[in-house]
């Protein structure tokens, strides 16, 4: 994992992500050689006064945070609460939450765009023993005068999940599929005797807003991407040209067409929704990340049946694409938090990333974390996204994080796709890609 870690770490840093560019020489890196006399017991957690109140923003990993919020109270006997909302109605549940007396100490702050509503809530990290824990700085999201305002805990990737189980069973391997073309034929192929097979190829891809970002940003990362690429982007662009909107539009109709729910019903199809009919084996092929390993072991799928490959668009080639790695999971502590609030919320981040629970738990939900002592992780999609790089394979890199006024750009994308699935133009999604993203950047930088 270190190897990944490091290889993506360089992708990141060529392709100039703006969520970790900083424009002021950044804070010290910690360094290894930390005494271990100088920080505060793993095992023993400082005693506080004060309370945690964490705004979790993975439902897939709720139940993990929860468990680690009790047992941490059972230790200490400070209070633990953790929140988690909804899918895709993050940036809605912070406001809502921020404006109340008791409001969030730990919260996240995932790009530059979320660093600049919540920056100033954003507690600057830098002369804590959780920040010298951490390995690296390139995944923290600096202010202006090199502050770590937020800190990058872990590193995921994403792509199209595999059962190669029922891949087999269909007479057919992942060998076959190096680009667009070899996915479509075989995706096509498990279409068309769906009804013979008992299972489609792809599960539902719903626009729900459980769902939708899975579209609207993770799949909407690869003619960002592209585009990017070719243009040397290194800054937030004013404008994009959609120049790779074509290949967007080719695994969008593959996804809507190879499935069991295709057309308007898409409109009110949930993540959930697509989560089980993977889960159930109902389906192939299913876009997602890394982040969903645990749940699909718990679900009984077996780790020698998953496999993640890189999300093929028809891109010259693309034969050697690899997987989408980076982070937009970066922990911010509340400033406005009582002072004993904010001591106790630092002494359980510190304990989540240096104690034998907290760092089990990291690894399980969140695969390779940037602290001196977390876990390796036994995430076979972490495995092969190394393999990818070992192999030659060039990182796809989160080009999203460029996205200006990112919810709101989403949202338009959505609507947008909704309305070409249930029959409308391919243009009201072009209009929503290229327009939007200018419109966006006018009202965020009008000031």
């Amino acid at each position: 994992m270190k190897k990944l870690v490091a290889l993506v770490l360089v992708a990141l840093m060529a392709f100039a992500c703006v969520a970790c560019q900083q424009t002021t020489p950044a804070t010290e890196e910690p360094t290894a050689e930390q005494s271990a006399a100088e920080q505060p017991a793993a095992e023993e957690p400082a005693k506080a006064e004060g309370k945690v109140y964490y705004l979790n923003f993975k439902p897939e990993a709720d139940a993990a945070w929860q468990e680690i919020a009790k047992l941490y109270t059972e230790k200490t006997g400070v209070p633990v609460k953790v929140v988690t909302a909804a899918s895709g109605e993050y940036q809605n549940t912070l406001t809502s939450e921020m404006d109340k007396t008791e409001a969030p100490t730990l919260f996240q702050c995932g790009n530059q765009g979320a660093l600049k509503t919540w920056g100033e809530y954003c507690l600057d990290l830098s002369d804590t023993d959780f920040y010298k824990e951490m390995t690296t700085n390139d995944f923290n999201l600096m202010g202006e005068n090199g502050e770590v305002l937020a800190a990058g805990y872990c590193y995921e990737a994403f792509g199209i999940i595999v059962n190669k189980a029922l891949l087999a069973q269909a007479g057919h391997s992942l060998d076959e599929i190096t680009n667009f073309e070899t996915l479509k034929a075989v995706a096509d192929d498990i279409h068309a005797r769906a009804a013979e097979l008992g299972f489609d190829a792809f599960s539902s891809a719903g626009l729900d807003s459980s769902s939708s970002w899975r579209f609207s940003g993770h799949l909407a990362n690869m003619p960002l991407y592209y585009e990017f690429r070719d243009d040397n982007v290194t800054a937030q662009p004013a404008t994009i040209t959609g120049k790779y909107l074509d290949n967007y539009k080719m695994i969008w109709d593959l996804y809507t067409t190879d499935t069991a729910t295709t057309g308007a019903a898409l409109a009110t199809a949930t993540g959930d929704m697509s989560s089980g009919e993977f889960k159930e084996g109902k389906a192939v092929f299913y876009q997602n990340g890394t982040w969903e390993y645990a749940g699909l072991i718990e679900a009984g799928l077996k780790a020698e049946d998953l496999a993640m490959i890189p999300i093929y668009c028809g891109v010259e080639g693309e034969e050697k694409v690899g997987l989408c790695c980076g982070t937009e999971n970066c922990w911010a502590v509340n400033n406005t938090a009582s002072e004993a609030d904010i001591k106790a919320t630092l002494d359980f981040m510190y304990w989540v990333i240096t104690s034998e629970e907290g760092t089990t738990m990291m690894a399980e939900q969140f695969g390779p974390c940037p602290f001196k002592n977390a876990k390796e992780p036994e995430n076979v999609f972490f495995a092969q996204a190394n393999e990818y790089i070992a192999n030659g394979n060039y990182v796809v890199t989160w080009a999203f994080n460029y996205t200006p006024a990112v919810d709101d750009w989403r949202a338009g994308v959505v609507d947008a796709l909704t309305k070409y699935t249930a029959g409308g133009s391919w243009d009201d999604v072009k209009l929503a890609f290229v327009d939007g993203w200018a419109a966006q950047y006018a009202a965020e930088n009008a000031n």
